[in-house]
């Protein structure tokens, strides 16, 4: 760990653990950096499919969701800060207008009402295990997993306190916190 990282980081149960202070003085490299339970991952920036993905969802819940000013919508990357030690980039997240006072002018304080992941050769196992505990943890009400390879995503949802695995949608994904919006899959792939 940098010296500079050493003087922000925080200690919890005798274990070091950065920070989001720690978290601004990373390098701005082109790479993915986030802090999981005050550990830093490093991912390379992601391929042009899975940022094609990233696009074509975005443009579908744009449209159903920001355009008809029932929330926000964004893309990677975008600093979610979900506590002290806890600070992720998700491929893509909605904000519900009523929450909209957790979007500050440098970051998201605060759980998402739906986080997107896009699998990939060097995510794959940290977001369908690592992050889906952190956002689960969070209380993040909804999160999508989306498989390119098996042209799916699976959709869990909290239900008192522990995501319910609601299925794996090939065809169309609702998005049941806002009335009418689905995402339609064969405009994604």
């Amino acid at each position: 760990m940098d010296s500079k990282l050493d003087a922000m980081a925080v200690v919890i149960n005798s274990e070091t653990k950065l920070t989001y202070e720690d978290y601004v003085l990373l390098p701005e490299d082109g790479k993915i950096h986030e802090i999981i339970d005050g550990e830093h991952y490093m991912t390379p920036a992601p391929e042009t499919y899975h940022q094609t993905l990233s696009r074509h969802i975005q443009f579908q819940l744009y449209r159903q969701i920001e355009e008809r000013e029932l929330g926000f919508i964004f893309n990677a990357p975008t600093d979610v800060q979900l506590s002290e030690i806890d600070i992720v980039q998700p491929d893509l997240l909605v904000i519900l207008a009523s929450r909209k006072s957790i979007i500050s002018p440098t970051k998201i304080i605060g759980p998402p009402d739906l986080v997107i992941e896009i699998l990939s050769e060097s995510t794959g196992r940290k977001d369908r295990e690592l992050k889906r505990d952190l956002y689960q943890k969070a209380k993040v009400p909804e999160y999508w997993l989306v498989d390119p390879k098996g042209q799916q995503i699976t959709v869990y949802r909290l239900k008192g306190g522990s995501y319910e695995t609601l299925g794996s949608f090939h065809d169309e994904v609702p998005y049941e916190a806002v009335e009418g919006v689905v995402v339609d899959l064969s405009r994604v792939w």
